[in-house]
């Protein structure tokens, strides 16, 4: 889950986290009134989008920007109603862009130096990372490619979290003495707080600003939660935006699906992530294109098998389905039975190959050839993904 930038900064202030004064508004005319309240001269009015490059991007009605800076409350009324329910394209939008519902004010700060600071959870360490860079303001990844040299790293014991003595030297390789690296300590103990009792699975601030007068900020950030841990993060999961998500993984979200969208024209229903995966990779194998992966877990219900042939459907790309099921917990007659449920309900009209091993595996074979429904059974993975390509090949 992710999350706009000005609830960013409602977290920033909840922690204790220095960052500039900032409101969100969603109207012209509230834009007006909080610039006003801010002070008027020396703020930015921001778009707010699930997306990077808001600078240089251009809305579809010819405004050029989604970040201004303004210097009265009436600018930054203008500026916010040529945003305010217009559509922003940038380069992570894609050519469809984002519609801009709401925009921050806040107060733009003169930055004498920016530097990069996250927290992660690294998964070829099974610890808790620090990643910081003199290099702010940049993409990390082209930092990371060119001048690997000037990536700091460290890492945070599982049990016993960040130490102190890991802050000062963070603040110290990026070159901050005196009055700025105990600033900048506080800032990162605090963002260590927010990470740790937010479950957050990434805290990027990019940049953390030096202010010509000195101040250590935190300007704008990016978060990932753990969606595991959302249940008990009643505060952040209201923060969620469906309308910045993929419709068909709100979607799939409903009823327990893991989806996510791709580009390919064969559609995958598999129980469990790494089968998943195999499945998108043989399908690419043999010749074809995967167009999601969907992931319907080790129990799926035949209402979660009905939904995810719904959801497949909705995407007009969509020439054929595979479904691949390993019944261990799953029982291959049930999901036979829902599969025919589905394919009735949906009244599914394109191919449709069904690979089922494991618990049960007879009877569920029997009872989809038994349905008088056009389902190609296969015999194992290599089969199934053969089968598919094929029928998309000739559909």
């Amino acid at each position: 889950m992710n999350i706009h930038e000005y609830q960013a900064k409602e977290l920033f202030e909840k922690f204790g986290v220095a960052t500039p004064p900032g409101k969100v508004a969603s109207t012209a005319e509230e834009a007006g009134k909080i610039a006003a309240e801010l002070g008027g001269a020396g703020l930015v009015v921001k778009a707010q989008v699930h997306a990077g490059g808001r600078g240089k991007g251009t809305f579809k009605n010819g405004f050029k920007g989604g970040v201004h800076v303004i210097n009265t409350a009436a600018e930054a009324q203008d500026i916010a109603g040529q945003m305010l329910g217009q559509t922003l394209v940038t380069h992570q939008t894609g050519p469809e862009g984002k519609l801009v519902s709401k925009v921050l004010i806040a107060k733009a700060v003169d930055i004498s130096k920016e530097h990069y600071f996250a927290i992660l959870f690294d998964r070829g360490s099974s610890s808790h990372a620090l990643i910081a860079s003199t290099e702010g303001g940049m993409n990390i990844e082209e930092v990371a490619e060119k001048t690997p040299e000037k990536i700091i790293k460290e890492f945070v014991h599982p049990t016993l979290g960040m130490q102190s003595f890991q802050a000062r030297k963070i603040a110290a390789a990026l070159g901050l003495k005196g009055a700025q690296a105990s600033q900048a300590v506080k800032l990162f103990t605090a963002l260590w707080n927010l990470y740790l009792k937010s479950d957050c699975s990434l805290v990027e601030v990019n940049p953390l600003a030096i202010t010509t007068d000195g101040q250590v900020v935190a300007l704008d950030a990016k978060f990932n939660f753990d969606d595991n841990a959302l249940y008990r993060q009643k505060e952040v999961t209201a923060m969620r935006d469906t309308t910045e998500e993929d419709p068909r993984e709100v979607a799939a979200s409903e009823f327990g699906l893991n989806y996510i969208g791709l580009d390919g024209n064969i559609a995958c229903l598999v129980n469990g992530a790494g089968l998943a995966m195999s499945t998108m990779d043989i399908i690419k194998l043999h010749g074809g294109e995967p167009a999601n992966f969907l992931d319907v877990g080790g129990g799926a219900t035949k209402e979660q098998v009905t939904a995810a042939f719904k959801i497949i459907l909705g995407d007009p790309k969509v020439k054929g389905i595979l479904v691949n099921i390993f019944g261990g917990i799953m029982d291959c007659d049930i999901i036979a039975t829902g599969i025919i449920a589905a394919a009735q309900e949906v009244s599914l009209n394109i191919p449709l190959v069904v690979r089922l091993e494991g618990n049960n595996v007879d009877a569920g074979k029997a009872t989809l050839a038994a349905s008088g429904l056009a389902i190609t059974s296969a015999d194992g993975l290599t089969d199934a993904a053969q089968k598919i390509v094929a029928a998309v090949g000739e559909a």
